[in-house]
């Protein structure tokens, strides 16, 4: 690839964009268990809703977007603050070409910021690979870091077949007796742009 990757924050007007990158994995693979494409407006408020409190940063070469990647809530309870589930997509005409793991970085950093402690990825996984489902994802974030947790059977089911889905993660702080409380992303971004994000 040519071009610098820029790393910036997503905006609502982006959804087009991301929802082209979304839609081949949702219509031809398990890597997402969601069955039909979302509508731009419901992608719009599901990056709104996001951005509230978490990073969702898009990564863009010469205009033009090559992936996302998006924290959010893991379980939701209070006492879980400090975790946070990931997401990452990238266009699948560029991967393996560095674009993944240039956005899980940013997003460690601006984690980091926030105060988050553990990273939580929910993995579809195959019992055998197929042509919809490997286990690139795994061995992605196996890559970046990520320790294999556990594995649920037969989880979910898409394309007339059974897959298991495993749960990895990442320590990226210590954990002490009183954690520093989380910052919402919203008020960490100013000082991050210029140092970690583009924009």
């Amino acid at each position: 690839m040519s071009g610098e990757i820029l790393i910036r924050t997503a905006k609502l007007t982006d959804a087009e964009r991301l929802l082209e990158i979304y839609a081949p994995y949702v219509e031809h693979t398990a890597i997402t268990f969601e069955y039909e494409v979302p509508a731009a407006e419901e992608f719009r408020s599901r990056i709104g809703r996001v951005l509230k409190k978490y990073p969702y940063l898009v990564a863009e070469q010469e205009g033009r977007i090559l992936g996302y990647a998006y924290a959010g809530p893991f379980v939701g309870r209070a006492a879980y603050d400090w975790s946070a589930e990931m997401s990452i997509y990238v266009d699948q005409k560029i991967r393996r070409q560095g674009v993944g793991g240039r956005l899980y970085g940013a997003m460690e950093e601006i984690l980091r910021e926030m105060n988050i402690l553990n990273l939580n990825a929910c993995i579809g996984y195959p019992k055998v690979e197929d042509e919809y489902l490997t286990k690139n994802s795994v061995e992605f974030h196996r890559h970046m870091g990520y320790q294999w947790v556990g594995e649920f059977h037969d989880s979910g089911y898409k394309f007339g077949r059974w897959y298991n889905m495993v749960w990895m993660e990442k320590m990226i702080g210590e954990h002490p007796d009183q954690p520093e409380p989380v910052k919402p992303f919203p008020q960490v971004r100013e000082q991050l742009t210029g140092r970690i994000l583009n924009a």
